[in-house]
């Protein structure tokens, strides 16, 4: 081994770096230096920049280098014998090489115990960089020579300490050492930031966050079965307060009805709802959870106590009261049901068992629906309603009757002395009564103003007064018509004057209602006589009913015409056979009374007198064909026949 070989083998590292950091102030190209066995120097650069002709181009070159290796061709690497040489002489001073090579293993031996000595080794004592010019004409043959495929070896030229110490300056560190050791510190950092992070998360895996709250409870940092035994604690001092009606609040505690906490996991799936990794949130907001808290009870000892609440002793209960209407001045008013407090202990159970069930620490039975027995009618009753509205209307309702000059008035005064209450005022709604009621004052209003069925007195053309008893004629109320419409208007509260509804009807008002026209037959002096308004407008003489038999005498009275017919045949009663008593032709017919009336006589001998004393007719009025043509055409059927004797 050579000592080149072995100095740039087993050198110190300073030294290696004084080298490189010469070669690097040569500014030596490591493809030249390598490949091509040549320096590159700044001086020829620039003189070629310059235009100096010494420094050839490369491919002048390479056509001198081609004839000088032509020449030397049957050399095998003359330079390298050459610098074999040179450095044998530089390191033995004529020495054969096995002599040098014994030297050089010596010399690594000095140099090994001069490391550990700590003194200078004779390498680098002795050994020293060649530095050849460059652009020297045996440099340039050396370079030609050395444009070979196989690499030559590199000849340093020997050079000074001192001259070392000016060419060689140290290679400045690189500044991104510094940024390489932040970056391994923050990489550690961000482990263990991670680490850290994963082990709190970690922690609450099973725990919950910090600002959980359940049912009020605070639960940070704690796992589901702690929770559970705070909720459980908590239960075991609970109690109910139970307010009533018109009775001192009472309380039930838990432990009269057996109550405990049951686990039903509905924390345990709070706590598994939760991501541990979002444990930070814990630090930053609160969250706040209610839970159904499954208790357990003794149903038993409930009913118990519930049967044994003061509200719920008979002595305690008040029945309630419907709501009713009453008169209230001049006007109807509903009066307010009153609660009272008749208690239903079954829906007091039910609703106190619930309330338990959800944890409730109180109850008021007073405002729970369906736990009080309530009124049957209330304020708000559609028929309570409807029945104050048409009880306001009996108050509104005025009808005015007329009788001619006389008028009679039906009024609220009157109607609500028709209703009926109680000691309570409250209007006792009695339809049937009231209805008699209105039966009755219509009856009153015909008793007073009807004239059918009445006895008149009346004055005759010859002069006499007579009494006429008129069963056929005057003033009739329809009474049953009357009590409806009335009805009606009542309820509505019609306010109106009029008639009442009439069956019959007279020519005038007043206890004489004949009036000034009307047909006088006086069968005393066998005469009849038209009145129209006051003056006689039509007479005759007549023949009415033979008087030799009850049943054929005209009986006395006033009447109205039925109808008028010509001509017709005027019959007796129905014989068995089928016969009648007699058929007789009339030319005029004009009936007042059944089967009495006006008509022509053709068969009488004569009219008037005292022929109707023994050939009287069978109860109608006998006329001559002439006075029966034209009392047939003036006849009204309003006009009143008066007839007496």
């Amino acid at each position: 081994m050579s000592k080149d070989n072995k100095h740039t083998q087993g050198s110190p590292g300073d030294f290696e770096d004084k080298i490189d950091a010469a070669m690097a102030d040569l500014e030596v190209d490591p493809d030249e230096e390598f490949h091509d066995g040549d320096f590159y120097d700044e001086e020829d650069a620039d003189q070629s920049e310059d235009g100096d002709d010494s420094f050839d181009s490369w491919e002048d070159e390479e056509e001198s280098d081609e004839e000088e290796i032509a020449e030397d061709s049957e050399e095998e690497y003359p330079e390298e014998e050459e610098y074999a040489q040179d450095d044998y002489e530089e390191v033995s001073d004529g020495d054969s090489p096995d002599e040098a090579e014994e030297e050089s293993e010596e010399y690594e031996d000095a140099e090994e115990e001069a490391e550990e000595t700590g003194e200078e080794s004779a390498s680098d004592k002795e050994l020293q960089v060649e530095l050849i010019p460059p652009h020297s004409h045996q440099n340039r043959s050396a370079r030609r020579a050395n444009k070979s495929a196989r690499p030559t070896k590199i000849s340093y030229v020997p050079i000074s300490e001192e001259e070392l110490d000016e060419k060689i300056t140290p290679i400045p560190k690189k500044k991104h050492k510094g940024l390489k050791v932040t970056g391994i510190v923050a990489a550690i950092l961000a482990v263990t930031a991670g680490c850290a992070y994963g082990a709190v998360s970690y922690y609450y895996s099973d725990k919950f966050f910090e600002g959980t709250y359940i049912n009020g409870i605070n639960c940070s940092n704690k796992t589901a079965y702690e929770v559970e035994q705070l909720i459980a604690s908590s239960v075991e001092d609970y109690s109910i307060e139970v307010a009533a009606r018109n009775q001192e609040t009472q309380t039930i505690s838990g432990s009269q009805i057996n109550y405990r906490y049951m686990s039903d996991g509905e924390v345990l799936n709070l706590l598994k709802q939760q991501k541990p990794y979002e444990w930070v949130r814990g630090f930053m907001e609160t969250r706040s959870y209610t839970t159904q808290e499954n208790v357990t009870f003794d149903k038993s000892l409930l009913q118990s106590e519930v049967k044994a609440l003061n509200c719920a002793q008979a002595e305690n209960q008040v029945e309630p009261e419907n709501a009713y209407v009453a008169m209230d001045g001049s006007e109807f008013t509903i009066v307010p049901e009153t609660e009272g407090s008749k208690l239903k202990v079954k829906e007091a159970y039910k609703a106190l068992d619930a309330a338990i069930s959800g944890s409730q620490t109180s109850i008021d039975l007073g405002s729970t629906p369906d736990v009080y027995v309530v009124a049957a009618v209330t304020s708000d009753d559609p028929t309570l309603q409807a029945t104050k509205d048409a009880y306001n209307n009996y108050t509104k309702a005025s009808i005015t009757y007329t009788f001619g000059d006389q008028t009679v008035t039906l009024d609220g005064n009157t109607l609500k002395d028709w209703l009926q209450f109680d000691d309570k005022g409250q209007l006792v709604q009695d339809d049937a009564s009231f209805t008699q009621h209105i039966r009755d004052y219509v009856a009153q209003l015909a008793s007073e103003h009807d004239t059918v069925g009445t006895t008149r007195s009346f004055n005759t053309t010859s002069g006499r007064t007579v009494s006429v008893y008129g069963s056929a004629y005057g003033w009739k109320i329809d009474q049953e018509s009357e009590v409806a419409q009335l009805t009606d208007e009542i309820r509505t509260g019609t306010q109106t004057t009029r008639e009442p509804i009439y069956s019959m009807r007279a020519n005038a008002y007043g206890y004489n209602d004949i009036g000034s026209t009307y047909i006088e037959v006086d069968m005393t002096d066998q005469h009849m006589y038209y009145y129209q308004n006051g003056s006689i407008i039509f007479d005759s003489d007549i023949v009415s009913g033979d008087i030799r038999y009850d049943d054929r005498a005209t009986p006395p009275g006033i009447f109205t015409l039925y109808y008028k017919k010509s001509p017709d045949v005027l019959r007796g009663e129905k014989k068995p056979d089928g016969t009648y008593e007699y058929e007789t032709p009339v030319t005029y017919w004009m009936p007042f009374n059944g089967g009495i009336g006006f008509h022509d006589a053709t068969w009488q001998d004569y009219f008037g007198g005292d022929r109707y004393t023994y050939a009287g007719s069978h109860g109608c009025i006998n006329m001559p064909l002439d006075a029966a043509a034209t009392l047939y055409s003036i006849i009204d059927t309003n006009v009143p026949i008066v007839c007496f004797y």
